[in-house]
C-alpha cells in the first residue's frame, strides 16, 4: 500500500499559467553566429521570456538552431560587462586590476589620447575589430580618423575566400554567393564547418535530399553536414587544389568545357604575350588605343576583346604585327593543366583521394553539368543589348569555407575551385553558383587601398582595398610597410582584409614602427583569436627598458568579461545584442539571397540594466568630439545626434545610404532614395529587414545581364554597366611575379625572400603548392595535420560562457582516427602529449572513423581561462578543454640561416594559416592528466556577478502539471 504522505493530488483543471497580455513580440536580427538570422522575442516586463526564428525572414524562413535560441543565457550570463574600467594605477597589465569609472571620464580619456595622435601621426593608432558586423561603419571612421591601420577578422578568417573569388569572378561564396538550392543537381562541399551560415544551408541541404541531389563533401572530418553526404571524400588537410585541379586535368583530357561559356564570358581568348626573362611577358597584349586584344576567326584580324559580335579564337599562339609572340590564355591553361603533375594517378599521392574518385566526380559533374542541362524560360538581354530567350543551366553547385581559406596556399585553392565551377560554365546560372546582391563586382572592385597619410585629415580612401598592380602597395620609397600589419607589402601584397593576427607582434617589435594605442573591439587577442596564446599575452605585458609598456595603451570594448579584458588599460562596455541599434548594410555584409536585395537591422528588445554604451554610439560619438569632416555640419558643430540619425541622414553619395529599404520622405523607395525621418520605425513595422526582389530577367547570368548590370549601377553595387569579365588568367597577380623576377616598370622589391615568394606563388593561374609551414619542417617527425573547427552549437569566445550550450559541451577532445591511434597504442580518453615545432600541449583523446588518418582535429575555442566569461576557476572549461593556439606560430620557422621570419600566412593574401599545423602525438605518463599548458584564473570585475554552481533562467514561476495517467493516454482524442 502506498501511505497517505506519498498521495500526489490530481488537479481537477489547468493551472494559471502566465498572463500573456502583458507580453509583446519584437522583431530583430539575432548575433549568436555571423548568420544573421531573423528573430522574434517575446518580452515581458523589460524581460525575454523566449526567442523563436521569424519565418518571415530571408535568411532563416523561421529556422533558429541552438546558438539563436538560447540568446536568452547570453542576455542573463553574469559574465557581462556593467561599467566603464580603467586599470589602476601602480597595477601591471593582466593582472585584472581594475577600477570603475564614468562615461564621462573614459570618453574623455579616449578623446584626449586621440585628439593628440590624430593631430600628430594618425597611425599611431591601430584599430582593429574582431567578428563584427560593421566593417563599414568602422572603417568609415579609421578613414575619417587618417589612419591606415585599421581592417577586421577577415584576416585570421576567410580572406583568402573572398579574395580568391572576387579576384576571379567577382564575387565567391558564403555572403558574397549561394549554390541554386532549388534546381541544382550535383553540390560539392569543399571544408565548410557547422557554423557558418548554417541555417541556410541546413535548408539548402534539406532540398537537395527532397529531389535526390547528389551531395559530395570534401572535408577530412566528417562531422555535421559532412555526416549527411552521399559521398565524404577524406581529403588531406591543404592538398584541396590538387584535387581541383586534377579534376580540371580531366575535363581538358576529355574535352569537357563549356567552350561557348569561356568564349563568350571569360578572358580566355585575350592575347597573353610570351617572351619569357622579358618586361611584359604574360600580359596581355594590347592594341594602340589601349584595349586587350583576340584572334577574331571570322574576321581574321586583331580585335578589341570587349567589342560584340565578335568570334575569338579559345585556342592558339600568334604573332603580333609588331613581331610580339603571343597565346591565348586557355592555350596556357591547356599547356599547364595537362602536365603530369595533375594527372589523377599523381594528385592522388598528394591529396589521398584515389585517382579512380578523382576521375569519376570530374567525370559526373560534366555528366550533370552538359547531359541534365536545364532551362528558364524567360527573355533576358545582354550586356551588348543582345535578346536571348531563355537561361541555360548547368546544375552543378559548390561551397566551400574556412577549410580551404585557413591555409598559405588558400588563394590559389579558392581561385582552383571557381576555375572547375567556370569551365563547367556553372556560374551565376539556373542550378549553379549564384551571386547575391551587390555581388558581382568589376574583377576586382576598384578600391585602392589608402596610403598618403596627414595630421587632422581624413585618408584619400579606404584603408582597405583591391590592388592591381605593385603602384598599388601600402609602402614608402624604400619599399617598406606604411601599415603595422605589414598588409599591402612584399610580405602580402593582396591582403584585402589585413594582418589583425600580426598587429600585436609587429607592435611589440616596433617593426615596421612603434603605435600608442591599440583600440580593439570584439577581438579577443589575449585567448582564441591570437595564433599562439601564451606568447602573445607575454608580449601585451612587454615592456621598453624605461619600464613602460611597448604597446603604451589599449582599449578594448567587449559586451562581456573576455579573456581580453584584462590586458586593456581601458576597458569600454559594450550592449548586448538584443539591447541596441545595429545596421546590417548592403555596404558591409549584407544578408541578401541570389534572387533579393536585402539587409536588416537590429532594434532593442530589452533595455540594459547596466551602465553601458553600444560600440555603435561610441563610434559616433568620438567622431563628433574629434571633429571628424563627414560628422561636422559646414559651419561647425556636430551633424548628427547619434548612431540613430548617424545611420538615417549618412548618404555615402546622393541617395545612397547605410539601409537600403524605406528611403525617400515617405519611405516608398528602394536601393536609392533621399533619407526618410522615419526608417528606423519602417524596419521596425516590417520585422526589422528590407527584401526587394530582382525580376525574373534579372536573376541570371547578371555578369552579362544587362538589365541587372543596370539595376547594380543605379544602386550604386557596381560604377558602370560593362559586362564584368571573369578573370581565369590573373594579369593583376602576373605584375606582382615580374616585380619579383626584376622584370617591372615599377616598385620592385629588393629582399630576396620577397623576391623568391613572388615568383614561385604568384602564378597568374591557379596552382597547387605544399603549404608554407609543411615546406620548412620535417613531416616525419610531426607526421599529423592538426585542424579545428568551430561546432553548430557554439560560436568563437562567446557561447561556452552560456549555460544551456555548455550542456552541450564544456570539454573539447582532440579526435583521431581509430585505426591510427591503435597502431600507436593510444586509448580512447587517455591523455597525451601534442608537439609541433612552436609549442606542446597535454590532451584527451578520444577516438573515431569519421577522420582523415593522419588527420587529429578538436573544436575551436572550448577552452577559457578561469575567471573569464563569468566562468568559475575550476570550470571543466578552464581545467580539460585546452586551445591548439598553443601550438602555432605567427611566424614561420626559420629556413636555414636566413633571416626571412616571415608571417605564416598566405603569401599572397596574408590570411592567417591556421590549418597549416602539422604535430606529433605521443602518450603521457601515468598520472599526468588535466589540460595543459594551465594559467592561474583572472580576478574579477568590479560589481562583477559571482559565478553560479547553477545559472538557469526563468521568467516565471514553474508550473508543475499533476494528471493521472489516464488523461495522458486519452487527451485529444474525439
Amino acid at each position: 500500500m502506498t501511505s497517505q504522505a506519498n498521495v500526489i493530488p490530481v488537479q481537477s483543471g489547468l493551472p494559471e499559467f502566465e498572463d500573456r497580455d502583458n507580453q509583446e513580440t519584437k522583431y530583430t536580427t539575432c548575433y549568436m553566429c555571423a548568420c544573421r538570422c531573423g528573430i522574434k522575442v517575446t518580452v515581458e516586463d523589460n524581460k525575454v521570456r523566449f526567442i523563436q526564428g521569424n519565418p518571415n525572414h530571408p535568411i532563416n524562413k523561421g529556422v533558429l538552431c541552438a546558438k539563436g535560441n538560447s540568446g536568452i543565457m547570453k542576455q542573463y550570463s553574469p559574465a557581462k560587462l556593467s561599467s566603464p574600467l580603467l586599470r589602476k594605477p601602480g597595477t601591471e597589465r593582466g593582472a585584472g586590476e581594475f577600477e570603475e569609472i564614468s562615461w564621462d571620464q573614459a570618453l574623455d580619456m579616449l578623446e584626449k589620447r586621440l585628439s593628440h595622435i590624430r593631430a600628430t601621426d594618425p597611425k599611431k593608432l591601430a584599430y582593429f575589430t574582431g567578428r563584427d558586423q560593421m566593417q563599414a561603419l568602422t572603417g568609415m571612421w579609421a578613414s575619417q580618423f587618417g589612419t591606415i591601420n585599421w581592417a577586421a577578422h577577415g584576416g585570421f578568417c576567410s580572406v583568402n575566400m573572398a579574395a580568391g573569388g572576387l579576384y576571379t569572378m567577382g564575387h565567391a561564396f558564403w555572403e558574397f554567393g549561394d549554390p541554386d538550392w532549388d534546381n541544382t543537381k550535383y553540390f560539392m562541399m569543399w571544408g565548410v564547418a557547422e557554423d557558418h551560415s548554417s541555417n541556410p544551408i541546413k535548408l539548402g541541404l534539406k532540398k537537395l535530399k527532397e529531389r535526390g541531389a547528389k551531395f559530395v563533401a570534401v572535408n577530412p572530418v566528417r562531422t555535421g553536414y559532412q555526416a549527411i553526404a552521399d559521398e565524404w571524400v577524406a581529403i588531406r588537410p591543404g592538398t584541396d587544389a590538387v584535387l581541383a585541379l586534377s579534376m580540371v586535368h580531366v575535363l581538358l583530357k576529355n574535352k569537357l568545357v563549356d567552350e561557348e561559356f569561356l568564349i563568350r564570358y571569360t578572358n580566355s581568348p585575350q592575347l597573353v604575350v610570351n617572351t619569357p626573362g622579358q618586361k611584359g611577358d604574360g600580359l596581355f597584349y594590347r592594341g594602340e588605343s589601349g584595349e586587350i586584344q583576340v584572334w577574331d576567326l571570322v574576321k581574321e584580324e586583331y580585335v578589341d576583346a570587349n567589342l560584340p559580335d565578335i568570334n575569338p579564337a579559345l585556342f592558339g599562339e600568334f604573332t603580333m604585327p609588331d613581331g610580339t609572340p603571343v597565346r591565348t590564355a586557355m592555350t596556357i591553361m591547356i599547356d599547364k593543366y595537362m602536365d603530369e603533375q595533375y594527372a589523377p594517378e599523381n594528385a592522388a599521392k598528394e591529396c589521398g583521394v584515389s585517382a579512380e574518385d578523382i576521375e569519376r566526380m570530374a567525370l559526373e559533374m560534366a555528366h550533370v553539368a552538359f547531359k541534365e542541362t536545364i532551362t528558364i524560360d524567360v527573355e533576358w538581354t545582354d550586356w551588348a543589348g543582345r535578346k536571348q530567350d531563355k537561361f541555360i543551366g548547368r546544375p552543378v553547385s559548390m561551397h566551400a569555407m574556412r577549410g580551404i581559406s585557413a591555409h598559405s596556399n588558400g588563394f590559389q585553392t579558392c581561385r582552383a575551385i571557381h576555375l572547375l565551377q567556370v569551365l563547367l560554365g556553372t556560374i551565376d546560372c539556373p542550378g549553379g553558383h549564384l551571386a547575391k546582391p551587390p555581388f558581382p563586382k568589376h574583377v576586382p572592385p576598384g578600391i585602392k587601398p589608402a596610403k598618403e597619410m596627414a595630421p587632422n585629415t581624413p585618408l584619400k580612401s579606404p584603408p582597405l582595398g583591391f590592388p592591381t598592380c605593385p603602384e598599388d602597395l601600402a609602402i614608402d620609397a624604400d619599399g617598406n610597410p606604411l601599415r603595422i600589419d605589414k598588409a599591402y607589402s612584399w610580405d602580402a601584397p593582396v591582403s584585402c582584409h589585413g594582418l589583425m593576427h600580426m598587429v600585436i607582434s609587429n607592435a611589440v617589435k616596433g617593426d615596421p614602427y612603434e603605435i600608442d594605442t591599440l583600440m580593439l573591439f570584439m577581438a579577443n587577442m589575449a585567448w582564441n583569436s591570437s595564433m599562439n596564446t601564451a606568447q602573445t599575452m607575454d608580449m601585451l605585458c612587454e615592456k621598453k627598458e624605461d619600464g613602460e609598456y611597448k604597446i603604451p595603451f589599449i582599449v578594448c570594448s567587449d559586451a562581456f568579461n573576455s579573456e581580453m579584458v584584462a590586458y586593456s588599460d581601458l576597458v569600454l562596455p559594450d550592449t548586448t545584442y538584443l539591447e541596441r541599434y545595429d545596421t546590417i548594410s548592403m555596404l558591409d555584409r549584407p544578408i541578401s539571397e541570389p534572387h533579393a536585395a536585402c539587409d536588416s537591422v537590429r532594434i532593442p528588445v530589452v533595455q540594459p540594466d547596466r551602465n553601458v554604451m553600444s560600440w555603435q554610439e561610441v563610434m559616433v560619438e568620438m567622431a563628433g568630439r574629434l571633429g571628424f569632416p563627414a560628422f561636422s555640419k559646414p559651419e561647425g558643430g556636430r551633424k548628427y545626434e547619434g548612431y540613430k540619425d548617424f545611420i538615417v541622414n549618412f548618404e555615402k553619395e546622393p541617395g545612397i545610404g547605410f539601409l537600403a529599404g524605406y528611403r525617400g520622405k515617405d519611405g516608398d523607395k528602394s536601393l536609392r532614395g533621399e533619407p526618410n525621418p522615419r526608417q528606423w520605425e519602417a524596419y521596425e513595422e516590417n520585422e526589422g529587414f528590407f527584401e526587394m526582389h530582382l525580376e525574373p530577367n534579372q536573376r541570371y547570368m547578371r555578369h552579362a545581364n544587362k538589365d541587372y548590370l543596370e539595376l547594380a549601377k543605379e544602386a550604386a553595387w557596381v560604377g558602370s554597366t560593362n559586362q564584368i569579365v571573369i578573370e581565369l588568367y590573373s594579369e593583376k597577380i602576373q605584375t606582382f611575379r615580374l616585380a619579383g623576377q626584376g622584370l617591372y616598370d615599377g616598385p620592385m622589391p629588393t629582399e630576396e625572400h620577397h623576391k623568391e615568394r613572388l615568383v614561385k606563388y604568384f602564378d597568374p593561374l591557379p596552382t597547387y603548392y605544399m603549404p608554407l609551414e609543411e615546406q620548412r619542417i620535417d613531416r616525419e617527425e610531426y607526421p599529423f595535420h592538426a585542424v579545428n573547427q568551430r561546432p553548430m552549437f557554439m560560436y568563437h569566445s562567446w557561447d561556452s560562457q552560456n549555460a544551456w550550450l555548455r550542456q552541450i559541451m564544456s570539454q573539447n577532445y582532440l579526435f583521431m582516427n581509430r585505426v591510427a591511434a591503435e597502431k600507436m597504442g593510444i586509448d580512447d580518453l587517455s591523455w597525451v602529449w601534442v608537439e609541433s615545432h612552436n609549442g606542446k600541449i597535454r590532451v584527451q583523446i578520444k577516438h573515431m572513423e569519421g577522420t582523415n588518418e593522419q588527420t587529429v582535429w578538436t573544436w575551436n575555442a572550448i577552452a577559457k581561462r578561469g575567471g573569464a566569461w563569468g566562468l568559475s576557476d575550476d570550470a571543466n572549461e578552464a581545467t580539460d578543454a585546452f586551445l591548439m593556439n598553443h601550438l602555432i606560430s605567427e611566424l614561420l620557422p626559420q629556413k636555414g640561416d636566413n633571416e626571412d621570419r616571415v608571417t605564416n600566412s598566405d603569401p599572397i593574401t596574408g590570411q592567417a594559416a591556421w590549418y597549416d599545423l602539422r604535430v606529433k602525438i605521443t602518450p603521457a605518463a601515468p598520472g599526468e592528466t588535466g589540460a595543459w599548458p594551465s594559467f592561474s584564473a583572472l580576478k574579477s570585475q568590479p560589481n562583477a556577478k559571482p559565478s553560479p554552481d547553477m545559472l538557469s533562467y526563468t521568467s516565471h514561476e514553474n508550473v508543475n502539471l499533476n494528471r493521472p495517467m489516464s488523461d495522458i493516454l486519452t487527451r485529444g482524442e474525439k
